[in-house]
């Protein structure tokens, strides 16, 4: 079963590293689930990008092991509470075989999820990826002035400027609502070293080490 091996392969992880990654090849809520699952075998969660698949829609979860000593009580609590993860029985949070939560880890599960999809579109939203983007407005003109299109060069570089516009704008809004439930729940607004807005519990540290998904 699908879910079962998802399981096991993260549990191996756990046993044998220190930083951990999960995905990419699911949604964002099963992503959410399994990085709560993490949490609970002292780990925390560290960052989220886009990465490959079609129109880079993939997206992959980086998890470090917590060195603080209630995040080792955890993990051996955890451990102690669930002898049978990855072998067939119930794991922390989830119902018996599945990625569903239960009642208890919804809201924990659902943060989980929005701290993902803030980082994520953190990222997408940054000066380089803005400056990409709308470097192919002027492309496309140059390439259809090239081709002898004058007319079409200023509608289509004027459709995408405006198609450009509108996402980073909408996307603005989805993140703003998304930094407001957070701050809600109390995670605490930070930049990272390369100046992104990022959402911690009280007390986390974000990861000393330099950021592999910074480029």
């Amino acid at each position: 079963m699908l879910t079962e091996r998802q399981i096991s392969g993260i549990l191996r992880q756990i046993a044998s590293q220190d930083v951990i990654e999960i995905g990419p090849e699911m949604s964002t809520g099963r992503l959410a689930a399994l990085a709560h699952m993490v949490e609970q075998y002292g780990f925390e969660y560290g960052e989220s990008r886009r990465t490959g698949g079609q129109n880079n829609s993939l997206v992959l979860v980086r998890m470090y092991r917590d060195p603080r000593p209630e995040a080792r009580a955890r993990e051996a609590a955890t451990i102690a509470a669930y002898p049978q993860a990855g072998n067939g029985g119930a794991v922390p949070g989830m119902r018996q075989g599945s990625l569903k939560p239960l009642p208890e880890a919804l809201e924990a599960v659902a943060r989980m999820k929005d701290r993902i999809g803030f980082d994520v579109m953190a990222k997408a939203a940054d000066k380089r990826q803005k400056t990409i983007a709308w470097g192919s407005c002027g492309v496309l003109a140059l390439v259809l002035l090239i081709a002898g299109m004058p007319v079409a060069a200023l509608a289509g570089g004027a459709a995408l400027a405006a198609f450009l516009a509108g996402a980073f704008k909408l996307g603005e809004i989805r993140r703003q609502r998304i930094a407001q439930r957070l701050t809600d729940a109390g995670f605490v607004p930070v930049q990272d070293q390369y100046g992104r807005q990022r959402f911690l519990r009280p007390g986390q540290q974000l990861p000393g080490h330099t950021n592999p998904f910074a480029s």
